[in-house]
């Protein structure tokens, strides 16, 4: 059979519902005799908690109940998927400002609301250490001053430099977690260089912004909890509820309806033991609901300082690359620790690197915690990795494309030793981006261009389930506990089943994320739902097929060889042919029955070797300078998505946009800034986020289909690679207009305009 369905754009089954509200967001979700609640948060960065007074909250008019940490004390009242050292109410002391002290439940979201005021919580107030220069000192404050035990995340433990404790009594610190990476002699390398080339940037705390804050409505009974929440990969928070409440995991459930954006915020849980514990109290459901600005103090993006050295031959070949990345990843370790060693595997680029020593520390500081983010890691490394790069061009003499041209690895070379060989023709790629930005190039003032390369090591750790089920009238479910959270996956997953039974997209229905009803899925991140569910849902597919020509068989009484595949029915030897639902229908009897077909990948075969794929990151931009006020215009924006098969190419576009945008966005306009102990713009209006107007004035979408990934029809996952480069594509054309090198991001119209006009 050929191809039909895969590899053509089509509309999104979500499409209509979404445009005109109609989809069900997790917000919407309502439960019998649910009640609301509201927390209460710090006001302090650090400091011990001496009292907390609730009656004149609990008297307050349709007050249900206050829970504090006394309250949950039963429970293991931590979580964290790699480090369980995240309190769900402060106990003792709190180590942020905005962290939740107290959950005030009540009959109204206003009720409660007007409440929360009411609690009185004393302090004793703590030193704090607001960044990771204060943190890492000699005699720091601690901020947290116990070790906590690990919970043996797979995806983290595969990590090849993940070693396990020497037995040695650890000595507690401020240091989350520090990994190393290196091989060579770098220092030899360094002697023999022509040319050698250090920098430090700093890429800035970012806040992900999706759409949609976190909420979540809970139900513990009966000895199970229920609950609907935003969470990326509910199967994940499914285990860190089973671990709070001592539950099997089969008492806890967890689905997550459309997600209104995640790009990694919604990763692993959030705030949903909140609302779990708050229901445990109560006896009732309870819905949680937060702000912009507490959705902000929930989490946020890792900012980082990242020196970075490079020596090279004369002609430009790369001899060795040191790094030294600082992570300020905030009160709690959250998922930093794995976001700080996927920085470590990046920051040195799809590049031959014959001696490399590259170290990183995730730092404990009493801010919001830090955690995932679309690109993982790979944003706050390249940015330091391809200015270096750049800055060395022009030490050099040579132009930024013939310094990659020269340094870039070729199809099937490692980057990282004993690792899969980069799937993709990286150098095709640059040559893509370099003649559509060179054709379009303009001769005026203080206009620059840049690019940028990555490879990320992506798709995580490949276990992923998918269940077909094909019904008596030929129609088929499938069932995935991966996410929909606007990228698509929806009308991705449909057309693959479509594909492989040879049915109409339109008989075909996506449910997923359910945690008693759908397949397990270990997360829905990294990039990875194309590649690796799609792999499962081939193998659902093939294995119901096998199924219905073992039913065929019966029914033309002859042997399952005998019986041929069809689109969307089976032939036996005879020439008669049955479709899907005779099938069904006649081996059964009656109209009844369905079919099941299970697909199941685990880390063996084409995705035994590690990283299951290589997501590379190709971008260029074109940007034009007002030198009077520092306003930095995109001129061009230029993205390849080397997606190996794209089998929706609408939706990749789609992607590798919304990626790049993002991107221009932590480029130019984002960050959070502290103003003492609490953040100065945590609201809507002070963080800026790109607008319409910011747009590229000319955008080249392309798609470099290879059929080189491991997934279905060759495809890789899309979706982050090209915001991974953009921070530096565009400091570097930033340079070149003006003359002279940033060091930070965002490139403000102030920080531009101080870069042009300082001594």
């Amino acid at each position: 059979m050929g191809e039909n369905i895969v590899g053509k754009s089509v509309r999104r089954p979500d499409l209509v519902e979404k445009v005109t509200g109609a989809a069900e967001y997790c917000v919407d979700v309502t439960m019998p005799g649910m009640a609301h609640a509201k927390v209460v948060r710090s006001d302090r960065a650090h400091a011990r908690i001496t009292g907390i007074d609730v009656e004149a909250a609990l008297a307050s008019p349709g007050v249900v109940a206050v829970v504090t940490a006394e309250d949950i004390a039963s429970l293991h009242a931590r979580f964290g998927h790699i480090i369980t050292d995240h309190w769900i109410l402060a106990p003792d002391k709190v180590r942020y400002y905005g962290e939740p002290v107290a959950v005030v439940v009540a009959e109204t979201v206003a009720a409660a609301a007007d409440a929360v005021e009411l609690v009185l919580v004393s302090y004793e107030d703590l030193p704090a250490v607001m960044d990771v220069e204060a943190a890492l000192a000699d005699g720091a404050p601690l901020v947290h001053e116990q070790s906590y035990e690990a919970t043996g995340d797979e995806s983290f433990k595969n990590l090849s430099h993940v070693e396990e404790g020497d037995g040695a009594e650890e000595v507690l610190s401020n240091i989350a977690h520090e990994v190393t990476v290196g091989w060579g002699d770098v220092d030899a390398a360094f002697a023999e260089s022509a040319v050698v080339v250090e920098n430090t940037v700093y890429f800035p705390m970012l806040y992900a912004y999706a759409m949609e804050p976190y909420n979540a409505v809970a139900s513990y009974a009966e000895g199970a909890l229920t609950v609907v929440s935003t969470a990326q990969h509910p199967y994940m928070v499914r285990d860190d509820l089973a671990r709070v409440f001592d539950l099997p995991l089969s008492r806890v459930r967890v689905t997550s309806p459309y997600l209104g954006g995640g790009y990694g915020s919604k990763s692993y849980t959030k705030v949903e033991p909140l609302a779990s514990v708050a229901s445990w109290v109560t006896g009732r459901p309870v819905k949680l609901t937060l702000t912009v600005e507490e959705a902000i103090y929930t989490t946020r993006v890792d900012s980082a300082k990242v020196w970075v050295k490079s020596g090279f031959a004369a002609d430009g070949t790369l001899l060795a690359r040191e790094f030294d990345l600082v992570m300020d990843s905030g009160a709690y370790a959250d998922n930093s620790p794995l976001v700080m060693a996927k920085a470590v595997n990046r920051c040195f680029g799809p590049y031959r690197v014959p001696n490399l020593r590259a170290k990183g520390l995730s730092v404990y500081t009493n801010t919001s915690p830090a955690s995932s983010y679309r690109g993982f890691g790979a944003p706050q490394g390249n940015l330091a990795g391809e200015t270096n790069l750049d800055r060395a061009a022009e030490q050099l003499g040579i132009s930024g494309a013939d310094i990659r041209r020269r340094n870039l690895v070729r199809k099937g070379e490692e980057i990282l030793p004993g690792k899969r060989g980069i799937d993709a023709d990286i150098p095709a790629d640059l040559e893509m981006v370099v003649e559509s930005l060179e054709r379009d190039r303009k001769d005026v003032p203080y206009y620059g261009i840049g690019f940028g390369c990555s490879a990320s090591d992506a798709g995580a750790y490949p276990i992923s389930t998918a269940q077909v089920r094909i019904q008596i009238d030929g129609s088929v479910l499938v069932l995935s506990g991966s996410t929909e959270m606007g990228q698509g996956s929806r009308s991705l997953l449909a057309q693959v089943a479509a594909e492989e039974l040879g049915v109409d997209l339109a008989v075909v229905k996506v449910v997923q994320s359910d945690t008693s009803v759908t397949p397990y899925e270990r997360t829905t991140g990294a990039s990875r739902t194309t590649t690796l569910v799609g792999l499962a849902l081939q193998r659902a597919c093939a294995d119901a097929r096998s199924r219905l020509r073992d039913m065929a068989a019966e029914l033309f009484e002859c042997s399952a060889d005998a019986v041929r595949d069809l689109p969307g029915a089976v032939a036996g030897p005879d020439g008669r042919e049955l479709d899907f639902g005779s099938v069904v229908r006649q081996w059964f009897g009656g109209s009844a029955g369905e079919v099941t077909g299970v697909g199941l990948l685990r880390r063996d075969g084409a995705t035994q070797k590690m990283p299951p794929f290589w997501e590379v990151g190709m971008v260029g931009v074109a940007v034009e300078i007002d030198p009077e006020t520092g306003v930095v215009a995109v001129d061009q924006l230029v993205t390849v998505a080397d997606v190996g098969f794209a089998i929706n190419p609408r939706a990749v576009e789609g992607q590798d946009l919304g990626a790049a945008t993002q991107g221009l966005g932590s480029a130019l306009h984002e960050e959070l800034v502290y103003d003492g102990p609490q953040l100065a713009n945590a609201n809507v209006v002070d963080y800026r986020v790109p607008r319409v107007k910011d747009l590229p004035r000319k955008i080249d979408l392309m798609i470099a289909e290879r059929r080189d990934g491991v997934g279905p029809y060759g495809a890789k996952g899309a979706g982050e690679g090209t915001l991974n480069p953009i921070g530096g594509a565009v400091a570097s054309a930033v340079a070149r207009a003006v003359g002279r090198w940033p060091d930070r991001l965002p490139l403000t119209p102030e920080r531009v305009w101080r870069l042009m006009n300082s001594d």
